[in-house]
């Protein structure tokens, strides 16, 4: 009796370790994901109407927040997020890939992580606040970018507040 009662007791404890670890990985797994840009949504970082414009537009999350942080070009989110106060803050952030939409109304189908993207910076091609960086999930895309827009070929961690 005392046997079998440690062993409902061991399996209960078991079960309710499982459980938790479950929930745990769930937490841990849920991710923010981009957002639909409604058209009246204006930019986190100038308040100009995003859908106004052509160009790849940027999505951020912070650690510090829930909310989404919308933005009209990709120049004014990085323009954001390099901020050094806002850095350190950056969870998620979500770009166009432009190989997949078109530049004058990009598809929010097409938004991907940021942080694995390629950016062409200094091409031809115009966004919102003039100049801005085309992004795309290929590396081959960025560079048939390049070829016909010109620009230079950077990776998330190597934009600088500079290189705007």
């Amino acid at each position: 009796m005392f046997n079998s009662k440690l062993r409902i007791l061991s399996l209960g404890m078991l079960l309710a370790f499982a459980v938790g670890c479950g929930e745990q990985t769930e937490q841990q797994a849920m991710v923010q994901q981009a957002m639909k840009i409604e058209q009246a949504d204006s930019c986190h970082l100038c308040g100009m109407i995003i859908s106004n414009f052509p160009g790849p537009k940027g999505e951020s999350y912070a650690s510090t927040q829930d909310d989404i942080n919308k933005f009209c070009s990709t120049r004014d989110l990085f323009g954001f997020i390099l901020q050094p106060e806002n850095k350190r803050q950056v969870k998620e952030v979500f770009v166009h890939d432009m190989s997949k939409t078109p530049w004058g109304q990009p598809n929010d189908e097409y938004f991907i992580d940021a942080k694995q993207a390629w950016f062409v910076i200094g091409s031809t091609k115009t966004g919102a606040m003039g100049k801005t960086l085309a992004s795309f999930s290929i590396k081959s895309d960025a560079e048939v970018f390049m070829q016909e827009f010109g620009g230079q070929l950077y990776q998330f961690d190597d934009i600088t507040l500079a290189d705007l």
